[in-house]
C-alpha cells in the first residue's frame, strides 16, 4: 500500500477523512503514528509547522476523523447526522485553531496538534453546512472509500483521483475485454464474413 499522503477529494476535510483507506476491504491505517499525522497536517496546508504529535492527539485526531466520515457519508445519503459524531466533531471545532502569522517570508500558520485538529474540524462543518453537500459523490472504485467534491462539467467525475483509481479501473477494464476478445472471435463461424 502506498505511504504517500494523497490529496484528491477537493477539501481538507475530506482528505481527512480519507487517511483510513479501503474502508470496506484491508482498512489501511494512514495515521500508524504520530509522525504520519504531523505529516499529514503540514502536507494538507492546514499549518505550515505542527509541535510534535503524542499516540494520544493520534487518538483523539482517528475520533475526529471517523466522525467527519460518518457525518459526510450521512449528509450524502441524506440521511440524519448521528449525535455521537456531531458531540466529537462540533467539540473538536470548539478548539482554537492557531493565528497566522505575517513574515518577512509570508503567511505562515505554527500549530499544537490539538490546534491543527481544530482546523480540520472547522473545515468539516463548512463544508457539511455549505453549497457543497450535492456535490459530494464517493469514488467508483469499489475498492475506495474516498468521498470528494465533484466540480466537473456536469458532475461527470467518478473517480477521486484518475492516479489513484481511475486508471486502475479503466486499466482492469481493458484487460478485461482484451482477455475476452479471443473468446467472441471464437464465437464467429468460419466463412460467415464477420469482420
Amino acid at each position: 500500500m502506498n505511504l504517500d499522503h494523497v490529496f484528491v477529494c477537493g477539501q481538507p476535510a475530506l482528505d481527512f477523512a480519507a487517511t483510513l483507506r479501503a474502508r470496506r476491504s484491508l482498512r489501511f491505517e494512514m495515521f500508524a503514528t504520530p509522525e504520519r499525522l504531523d505529516a499529514w497536517y503540514v502536507e494538507s496546508g492546514i499549518v505550515d509547522t505542527v509541535t510534535r504529535s503524542r499516540p494520544a492527539d493520534v487518538e483523539h485526531a482517528r475520533k475526529v476523523r471517523e466522525a467527519i466520515y460518518a457525518l459526510v457519508t450521512a449528509r450524502r445519503r441524506g440521511e440524519a447526522f448521528g449525535e455521537p459524531a456531531l458531540e466529537v466533531l462540533n467539540e473538536a471545532a470548539r478548539t482554537p485553531t492557531a493565528a497566522p502569522q505575517l513574515t518577512r517570508a509570508g503567511r505562515r500558520t505554527d500549530a499544537t496538534p490539538e490546534q491543527a485538529l481544530a482546523a480540520v474540524a472547522r473545515q468539516a462543518v463548512e463544508l457539511l453546512s455549505g453549497p457543497d453537500v450535492p456535490l459530494l459523490k464517493e469514488c467508483g472504485n469499489p475498492e475506495c472509500t474516498r468521498v470528494y467534491v465533484d466540480r466537473s462539467r456536469g458532475m461527470r467525475r467518478h473517480w477521486c483521483g484518475m492516479e489513484s483509481c481511475g486508471n486502475k479501473i479503466k486499466a482492469a477494464a481493458y484487460r478485461a475485454r482484451k482477455r475476452a476478445a479471443p473468446d467472441a472471435a471464437a464465437d464467429v463461424p468460419a466463412g460467415s464474413g464477420a469482420r
